[in-house]
């Protein structure tokens, strides 16, 4: 198991082809402010809500395209030895495509599951809580889960290497598997459907009006694939693709009235799939 304080997300990061179109999506879809926090050899911008930051944009780099990457988000598990978590990482059949490299955020490495489900690891954030928390408040990030070509099996990598828990009953029957970092539960692994092509990790925004942002991503040029979905405890999800084609997925509350009407899409998925996170196109389908 990879030393640390609970191995938990802290810190999330997506790469688009359009900047300052994705930087005003997504402050006013979440409300995040946008603060320049750019290099000499790196353009990057923090996206913050109450004055802390929450995750990093940046250009997806010339090549990736070529090699059929997408835009995309990227979750990043805080670990104190990274060295010591890459090699684990091999070690359990996962692969390494960014080894442990000095950034701006911190020392990093881009690393996939070894069912190709791509995360980041860091060791010292720069930037952003240092700990996990806000998991229920707007605009932090409200869940992480995982779309995985074995539930079972992914789960025995991920436990394996960062001491992760499951929550609630172990119940062989239940296909949606909770699972805690530090005691606390923050996401859930399942069998992806066939249609959709590979694993990978989705993050889900919290929002205060699920409506009033689902309004907001249509008007500013997204699209919502599945959802509203509702919860226990009262809180609706809804999954969808920014204008420039990175996936998320929104967390919050409905109104009675907004709940009344039905307002879900179907999801479709193309055949090619390529790139290093949230891979794919998406072929999205008219409401029914």
């Amino acid at each position: 198991m990879v030393d640390g304080t609970g191995a938990a997300f802290v810190w999330y990061e997506l790469m688009t082809t359009n900047m300052a179109a994705a930087r005003a999506f997504y402050a006013d879809v979440v409300g995040w402010s946008a603060e320049d926090a750019s290099t000499s050899g790196l353009a990057y911008t923090l996206l913050a809500t109450a004055g802390t930051a929450i995750s990093g944009l940046m250009t997806l780099p010339e090549e990736a395209p070529k090699m059929g990457a997408t835009p995309r988000w990227m979750a990043y598990v805080g670990v104190a030895n990274i060295e010591a978590a890459v090699d684990r990482i091999e070690r359990l059949g996962g692969a390494v495509y960014v080894p442990p490299t000095d950034s701006n955020i911190g020392r990093i490495a881009v690393v996939a599951d070894p069912q190709a489900a791509t995360f980041g690891l860091v060791e010292g954030l720069k930037l952003g809580p240092r700990r996990p928390g806000g998991i229920y408040e707007p605009g932090h990030v409200g869940w992480h889960e995982l779309f995985a070509a074995d539930r079972d099996r992914a789960f025995t990598f991920y436990r394996a290497l960062f001491g992760w828990r499951k929550a609630g009953d172990d119940d062989p029957a239940e296909t949606y598997q909770l699972f805690t970092v530090g005691g606390e539960t923050v996401g859930g692994m399942f069998t992806k459907p066939a249609m959709v092509p590979a694993p990978f990790w989705l993050c889900y925004f919290n929002v205060v009006d699920l409506d009033a942002a689902l309004q907001r991503v249509s008007a500013g040029g997204g699209r919502i694939f599945e959802g509203p979905v509702d919860l226990p405890g009262g809180d609706w999800i809804a999954r969808g693709v920014d204008p420039q084609g990175a996936v998320f997925a929104l967390r919050g509350r409905r109104t009675s009235e907004a709940i009344a009407r039905d307002p879900a899409l179907e999801i479709g998925w193309s055949s090619t799939w390529g790139g290093i996170s949230s891979r794919g196109r998406l072929r999205i389908g008219k409401p029914r």
